[in-house]
């Protein structure tokens, strides 16, 4: 494999690059301590790490519920309120204060990545402060009402195997209308300081609350669990339980769905703003270019990652072209991506065939994953269909991590809603990204690592994992598929919409791009649907900068694959580089580059 002249400029470009406070390399140590004192300073910070994590659990107990801890499962703190705030600030401060009076003298390997890591991320913390996502908190793709719909329907991360289980969630969901009121609360600041959302988002979260909210407490969603009771309940918890979940969701839960709903529709939604632009609020340039470097781990500019964006576009239309020419294709490009979003012999005859593809994928690809890979997560796996409820905003397929027990498995949530739009060349690249060897490989797996403090093990860097799971899609003919051309063809197209929206994201947030505009660059530049279309430029103008990460990791990590085939020539291995890049979890991409570059060197004749 040589390596690509893009893929060159990026390193360039990201040499010595790194944000502020974030590590360059994990080996290098301070001179003049003693083992001795290292050591101790290690232990010191090793027992930091954990009372962090065990604080940091207390204080956020939706994301101790994710990963499967169930201590805080009764718990929903008002995280909307100023007083939490407050709190959050001062505990980013006081663990960060706490971490420097300890420093990093003598550190080296793990030890020092882990404090670096550590710090970098605080500070981030620190620094988006400034930033008042807290006056917006409410779009069409991160949704709390559906998330906790979700939560409180047992098809998600809250158990409901126990009378306590039950317990617990009627506890958290009692709480539910106040962080409702809140979050309105925090909405009207926002207005009132012109840090409101686009208008064409709230349009899809009315359709989205209208979804959750039904007369009869037994045609919710969080009426499941009742429908569906654990064998071994008595007949008196299950009658208790039955006639409180009632209670619940008639008399609070359903009427703060109603209040909120007609909140956004009466009095917020007249308030939105027409522009899609992050860059159009107040500081909104500043607010742009920190998510940037927070997605990317690197200080490249919108700008340069604009340019990067069009040149990877024009390099992924050169190989779609080498497809249409194997095929046998003799229309235009644009006339190629016409024929494969609308000839049905791309498409699903049902669900059940959707899924029962994936399923016959995921045992193709274990078949060869041996190959590849030497370092593969314990956790189970799984597929399941993205719920009903949030079906229609919800990305085509999307990952779950396992809990930390094993009583949940990791999940890969394929979307069957607009079938005929779920392209049967879609299905081999994305499952390679959501799933095998992808996300769960690779997110499953830093779960495992018990080596790595847990803030390491249940955190992460984006630019990592998305770049991670974009690079698993090239993975896809050494794993015995893309074998059909058309297949390839919806590699190539994933990849493409990638480099696509390093040109958009940055359209829209630092080049006065319009959603319009937006929309008809995909499309005629991919085999993008319209329904496709509309919802991906939707997200990046939601989640303005996430997009980002995919090619940016994906490009660091094929160059360094590149390079290490180049020097090393016949001593490559590729499980073990694959498994140097997995090993130490996610981490910023200037680490990542300096440890496979003393893999490679520890490796040389």
């Amino acid at each position: 494999m040589t390596l690509r002249p893009l893929a060159l400029a990026l390193a360039i470009a990201l040499a010595g690059c790194s944000p502020a406070g974030s590590p360059d390399t994990a080996a290098t140590a301070a001179p003049a301590v003693s083992a001795e004192q290292a050591a101790a300073r290690a232990a010191q910070l090793e027992q930091l790490y954990a009372d962090f994590w065990e604080a940091s659990l207390a204080l956020n107990p939706l994301q101790a519920t994710f990963i499967g801890d169930a201590r805080y499962n009764d718990q929903l703190p008002d995280f909307f309120s100023a007083e939490f705030r407050d709190k959050q600030a001062a505990f980013s401060r006081d663990w960060l204060a706490r971490a420097q009076a300890i420093g990093s003298d003598g550190l080296a390997g793990q030890d020092l990545l882990s404090y670096q890591i550590f710090v970098r991320d605080l500070e981030a913390e620190i620094e988006g402060e400034r930033f008042p996502d807290w006056q917006q908190p409410l779009n069409q793709f991160y949704n709390l009402t559906g998330m906790f719909a979700q939560l409180g329907s047992g098809t998600s991360a809250q158990p409901f195997a126990t009378v306590q289980d039950y317990d617990n969630w009627l506890a958290r969901a009692g709480k539910f209308p106040d962080l409702m009121r809140t979050m309105q609360a925090n909405m009207r600041t926002g207005m009132a300081n012109g840090v409101v959302q686009p208008k064409v988002l709230m349009q899809k979260v009315i359709p989205q609350i209208d979804a959750l909210i039904k007369d009869k407490p037994e045609d919710t969603l969080f009426w499941r669990p009742v429908a569906g009771f654990p064998e071994g309940f008595s007949e008196q918890d299950k009658a208790r339980l039955t006639e409180a979940y009632r209670t619940l969701i008639a008399e609070q839960l359903m009427p703060a769905y109603r209040e909120l709903r007609a909140f956004v529709a009466d009095e917020y939604l007249p308030a939105c703003r027409d522009t899609v632009s992050l860059s159009a609020l107040p500081d909104g340039e500043a607010w742009y270019a920190y998510r940037v470097r927070m997605s990317t781990t690197t200080d490249l500019s919108p700008a340069q990652i604009h340019d990067i964006g069009l040149a990877e576009v024009a390099r992924i239309h050169g190989e779609m072209d080498a497809v249409m020419q194997e095929v046998g294709f003799t229309g235009s490009r644009a006339e190629f991506f016409q024929f494969m979003t609308t000839d049905k012999q791309f498409e699903f005859e049902s669900e059940d065939a959707l899924l029962t593809a994936y399923r016959a994928l995921e045992a193709k690809v274990n078949e060869r994953a041996d190959e590849l890979f030497s370092l593969k997560p314990a956790a189970a796996f799984e597929i399941r269909p993205v719920e009903a409820f949030r079906a229609q905003s919800a990305a085509g397929g999307s990952y779950m991590r396992p809990s930390e027990d094993g009583s949940r498995p990791g999940i890969f949530y394929v979307n069957t809603y607009d079938l005929p739009t779920r392209k049967t060349w879609d299905a081999e690249s994305l499952f390679l990204h959501e799933a095998i060897p992808g996300h769960h490989f690779q997110i499953a797996l830093q779960q495992e690592l018990q080596g790595l403090p847990a803030f390491r093990r249940f955190g992460g860097e984006t630019a990592f994992i998305e770049g991670w799971g974009l690079y698993a899609e090239s993975l896809g003919k050494e794993l015995g598929v893309y074998t059909d051309p058309h297949q390839y063809f919806g590699r190539l197209q994933a990849e493409l919409w990638r480099a696509i929206r390093l040109v958009v994201d940055t359209g829209l947030h630092s080049k006065g791009w319009t959603r319009e505009q937006v929309i008809e660059y995909m499309k005629a530049n991919s085999a993008t649907s319209d329904t496709e279309a509309v919802s991906e430029t939707e997200r990046y103008i939601a989640i303005a900068g996430q997009a980002l990460a995919y090619k940016v990791g994906e490009l660091k990590i094929q160059e360094l694959r590149d390079r290490a085939e180049a020097e090393l020539g016949e001593d490559f291995d590729i499980r073990g580089f694959h498994a140097e890049v997995l090993q130490d979890g996610s981490v910023p991409l200037a680490v990542l580059e300096a440890k496979i570059d003393r893999w490679i060197a520890a490796r040389k004749p």
